[in-house]
């Protein structure tokens, strides 16, 4: 099994990290102190935001577990800003978002930084499909 260490021991060159230290480029959406929130490069909606805090967390549960309270305030006022901002807030027009952050091999995490996807737009179709 997984020790604690294990499971949220963060890899400093995954993407994420990469993109906070402005190694790569992205098309920002909103930035607060905590908080990066960037248009993702493959997106699965006609509205597809990644929302990142800027701290060293791999998943939700680290984040919950470790971060400080302003961050955890930080990051959940900026999901709000973001679905203001691009308009998927529902009765904002757009009709409502799905809010999705993986985690683990279970679940598809692909970036080992925490990462919840804002999608949008249209219709998005059942969250899981049975086995």
């Amino acid at each position: 099994p997984m020790t604690e260490r294990a499971m949220h021991s963060y890899d400093p060159q995954n993407i994420f990290a990469r993109i906070l230290r402005g190694e790569i480029p992205n098309k920002t959406v909103l930035e607060t102190p905590h908080t990066l929130a960037f248009h993702d490069i493959h997106p699965q909606a006609p509205i597809h935001v990644l929302v990142i805090p800027k701290g060293p967390y791999v998943t939700y549960d680290h984040f919950a577990a470790e971060a400080s309270d302003a961050e955890i305030v930080d990051f959940t006022r900026a999901v709000n800003q973001v679905c203001e901002l691009v308009g998927v807030r529902p009765g904002d027009g757009l009709g409502g978002y799905r809010l999705i952050s993986n985690a683990g091999e279970a679940g598809v995490q692909e970036v080992p930084h925490l990462h919840v996807h804002v999608m949008g737009g249209r219709v998005l179709g059942r969250m899981v499909s049975k086995p």
